[in-house]
């Protein structure tokens, strides 16, 4: 499980360190793509052919599924962290999240998030209300 909010910089070339804690989890392989609220989700690839299979099941008539489906994976690449951990983020996924240095990465339970640092900053801002009025039609079964 990913947990946790870390603030890694992208370097010049667009590479980023993994934070410590999920490097073991993603060292067999990642990938990233698209994610809702532009960001950057990074799935590990088991995990990521779990989620496609579920696309997958859609039928093509929908045009919403067709367009959801369309949407993600053209922008997925996949990518082993090198030894010190770093991963390329591509130019498409950087400019789509709006990524220049500053980011933060979070954990997600089963996948991780990559935002640029003030967006997310601006998500949290406008998501807290929110999240403090979350009831059992949101979290099916509540929160405990």
């Amino acid at each position: 499980m990913f947990l946790g909010t870390h603030h890694p910089r992208l370097d010049e070339k667009g590479r980023l360190f993994l934070p410590a804690k999920f490097r073991d989890k993603l060292a067999g392989g990642l990938v990233m793509t698209r994610g809702q609220e532009r960001c950057i989700y990074i799935f590990t690839t088991d995990k990521f052919v779990d989620f496609t299979a579920g696309l997958q099941s859609s039928p093509i008539t929908n045009a919403e599924a067709r367009s959801f489906q369309r949407v993600m994976l053209s922008g997925a690449t996949d990518d082993i962290p090198d030894k010190q951990g770093r991963v390329t983020v591509p130019a498409l996924l950087r400019q789509y999240a709006g990524l220049d240095r500053e980011c933060t990465v979070i954990g997600v339970g089963d996948r991780v998030e990559l935002w640029d640092t003030q967006r997310w900053e601006q998500f949290v801002a406008g998501a807290e209300e929110d999240f403090a009025a979350r009831s059992e039609e949101v979290i099916p079964g509540g929160l405990f």
